[in-house]
């Protein structure tokens, strides 16, 4: 056996120990660093082919680092919306500030609406991609293609304007012909406007319960919005049900916006009280109040009267192996050979998790487990420094022959 061969598989297992050490280190320090996935050394030996039984050529220990990746940290829950945490698998994609780099994988959701450009951005500066909901982006499921950084400051004011609406309501029949029953509705334009629509309705043929068949009421009814006028003509059967127009529905058009369609199916002309009710949908300008976040990834904007609007959706991405991934600075992953491509989806869809907003992964490292583990590698250290220490000195011996 070679003393030098002592020294180089001493000095292989200090090198070794080191890089212990090194992934030991890395992990205690972030082991508050929110979505940071652990380290580990794995060891394997390296043998050199020994000539015959008489002599022993030592080889050396060779390492390699491995990431938990695909190890879930605990989730810790906070006061903003903007954290976001996964639960089961899946990764936030990312990019660079501007959101112009190449997409990268995260765990790390502690995300805040960037000051300057309105995007949701992480403590490592990543900006959050996401699918814009408002101009009907399509994403692709095996590549990153239509993702646009999530945008808070997108989410402005918001008018809807009225595009449908029922008004229904009991027409006394007891009513004389030419009696009049007049009701207001508020609608809104594409600017959001309020349009103030009269309604009126007045009686041209009383029931007939003597004709053969009996007939019922008849009505005209009439819808006035903006000086444009829309007419329609009722007839009741005689148990005071509508049968004309069939079908029930009628229309009024109103400035700086579309037809507006209303649906009458629910008029009646029976013994009673005048009892309209007229939901119609469409609001006036209103302001973003908050923004929440559900667990399948869809960005809602909450606006004055509680309205929720879809803006954007979140997707997560999976690759086959993810301890196979490879980290990069700032707490992100690109993928390799060995982990596959990416595959993007929908939470809670399949194989992906959910997004919880409001709460951040914590880091997966035990941090007891470290430190014995840096017990660990600083004994096996001193050992192979004992075991260099003891070559030297033998070669101090052999050297000395000569003197």
């Amino acid at each position: 056996m070679s003393l030098y061969g002592v020294l180089r598989t001493s000095v292989s297992g200090m090198n070794a120990q080191s890089n212990k050490l090194g992934t030991v280190s890395d992990n205690i320090a972030n082991s508050s660093t929110t979505g940071y996935k652990r380290a580990s050394t794995e060891f394997s030996s390296l043998l050199l082919e020994n000539q015959g039984t008489g002599s022993y050529n030592s080889g050396s220990v060779e390492t390699k680092v491995r990431y938990a990746i695909g190890d879930e940290g605990t989730r810790t829950y906070t006061t903003s919306s903007t954290d976001l945490a996964i639960g089961g698998n899946g990764f936030f994609i990312v990019a660079d500030q501007n959101g112009t780099g190449a997409p990268v994988l995260t765990r790390a959701g502690s995300f805040v609406k960037d000051g300057a450009t309105g995007n949701l951005v992480n403590a490592a500066g990543f900006t959050l991609l996401g699918y814009n909901l408002t101009d009907g982006s399509a994403g692709v499921i095996n590549g990153t293609q239509g993702l646009v950084p999530v945008n808070m400051s997108s989410m402005n004011m918001m008018a809807e304007p009225t595009s449908a609406g029922a008004f229904s309501a009991n027409l006394p029949d007891g009513d004389a012909v030419g009696s009049t029953k007049t009701s207001s509705v508020v609608m809104y334009d594409n600017l959001g406007n309020e349009v103030l629509t009269k309604v009126e309705f007045t009686k041209t043929a009383a029931a007939d319960a003597t004709a053969t068949p009996p007939t019922g009421a008849q009505w005209t009814m009439t819808l006035t919005a903006n000086g444009a006028t829309t007419t329609q003509n009722l007839v009741f059967n005689s148990s005071g049900q509508l049968t004309t127009p069939n079908p029930a529905t009628t229309s009024v058009g109103i400035l700086n916006g579309n037809n507006v369609s209303v649906d009458i199916s629910g008029l009646t002309a029976l013994a009673g009280d005048y009892q309209p009710s007229a939901p119609f949908d469409g609001s006036p300008p209103q302001s973003v109040e908050d923004t929440v976040i559900d667990t399948d990834g869809v960005v809602y904007a909450v606006y004055e009267d509680g309205t929720r609007k879809a803006a954007f959706r979140i997707p997560l991405a999976t690759v086959a192996s993810p301890d196979n991934l490879q980290p990069m600075a700032g707490n992100v992953f690109t993928t390799t050979n060995d982990s596959g491509g990416i595959q993007i989806g929908t939470a809670e869809t399949g194989a992906y998790g959910s997004i919880f907003s409001g709460a951040l992964e914590s880091s997966n490292v035990d941090i007891a487990n470290e430190l014995t583990e840096m017990i660990i590698a600083q004994r096996d250290y001193t050992a192979n420094s004992k075991s260099f220490q003891t070559g030297t000195e033998l070669l101090d011996v052999l050297m000395n022959l000569k003197r």
